[in-house]
């Protein structure tokens, strides 16, 4: 089954279980008066929403590209996973108020046994119900479904609180309805805000997993000819829909037909093992005898500065009298420029026969 497929699905079990939990749960809190039962009820109906939201969020994303989106339709995904969190804060909101008027006019909860054990049984469902979305939303990588999975858990802990608070009103008849409820709109609240954050940042374009562009700048390192990996770029269209760029820093002497076939190699590797489109760049190394005693010499002048990260694409053009490379600045230093300025005139009064080429480069 493909992952839409497997997304959608679970998506449409999530459905009806909170379906049925919001049955439940409303009959149970209208029949014994309980507020705190009736907002438990309310937020399994907002996580039925969230499903039916998914599963638009799904079937958009798979859009073929067209030509004002090339890159296809797929951070649908993550503006489904936005509406899902504008939903249930919109619950939160609610369920505050409803709470706050429990607490300025109380009113007397009559539960039953019956009524405490269907509130039990819900909870435990709600629990592994979570721990399955969880688990699949990380495996199928949907923020949706995560989202949904994290939710759930929230719920079950929230109606444990609901059952808390009914024991001991049948218990001692002491009324705890709209403190919980308030303590269950808090959470809820807080849920939503996680979400809605989560998802803007993956809109706006946040920051493909560490872990991944490690594996990746490995795999391309494995290639004889290739002597470095600089500039690794992976941008995000979606769950499964990610392009990268990258240099391979190769020896200057390689000839052009060498440099066609190792790229493509590269490419086509990435790609069948990693799913990602990869274009591939060069960043072309003469760093032996004189070249390697300059490089040498401008490594020296580096060491001054402590949030310079790197320097990478270093090339001396002999004929031209040009020295060439980029410099990646720590993202908190706010004078990167003022600081290349002064590393090229420092260069350059060591090596003044030469031009001076330096790039910033974002530590991406």
């Amino acid at each position: 089954m493909n992952r839409s497929k497997s997304i959608v699905k679970i998506s449409i079990i999530g459905i009806i279980v909170n379906l049925i939990l919001v049955a439940t749960k409303a009959t149970v809190g209208i029949l014994s008066g309980s507020v705190a039962v009736v907002l438990d009820a309310v937020n399994n109906f907002t996580d039925a929403l969230s499903s039916i939201v998914t599963i638009l969020g799904v079937f958009l994303s798979q859009k073929r590209p067209d030509k004002k989106h090339p890159f296809g339709y797929g951070r649908i995904e993550y503006f489904s996973a936005l509406v899902v969190s504008l939903i249930v804060l919109a619950a939160g909101v609610t369920a505050i108020k409803e709470s706050v008027d429990k607490i300025i006019n109380p009113g007397d909860a009559d539960y039953s046994v019956v009524s405490l054990v269907i509130i039990g049984a819900t909870v435990l469902v709600k629990l592994f119900f979570g721990r399955f979305v969880l688990k699949r939303g990380k495996e199928l990588n949907s923020s949706s479904l995560k989202a949904s999975g994290v939710d759930a858990i929230s719920d079950a802990a929230l109606s444990s609180s609901v059952l808390v608070g009914a024991l001991i009103s049948f218990i001692w008849n002491v009324s705890l309805e709209g403190y919980i409820g308030i303590l269950i709109s808090i959470v809820i609240i807080k849920t939503a805000i996680e979400i809605l954050r989560d998802a803007i940042s993956d809109i706006i374009g946040s920051g493909v997993d560490a872990e991944l562009m490690k594996k990746v700048q490995n795999r391309i390192k494995k290639f004889d000819d290739v002597q470095g990996v600089y500039d690794l770029t992976l941008h995000n269209y979606g769950p499964n829909k990610i392009i990268a760029s990258a240099h391979i820093q190769i020896d200057d002497e390689m000839r052009t037909g060498e440099i066609h076939n190792l790229s493509r190699k590269i490419e086509t590797a990435i790609y069948n093992e990693f799913g990602i489109i990869l274009t591939i760049g060069v960043y072309a190394a003469n760093e032996d005898g004189e070249f390697k005693d300059i490089k040498n010499s401008i490594e020296e002048i580096l060491k001054g500065y402590e949030t310079l990260k790197q320097m990478h694409g270093f090339y001396v053009d002999a004929e031209k009298k040009a020295i060439s490379f980029d410099l990646i600045f720590d993202f908190e230093e706010r004078n990167a420029r003022e600081k290349i300025a002064e590393i090229k005139k420092k260069i350059h009064e060591a090596y003044p026969k030469y031009s001076i080429s330096i790039v910033l480069d974002a530590d991406i």
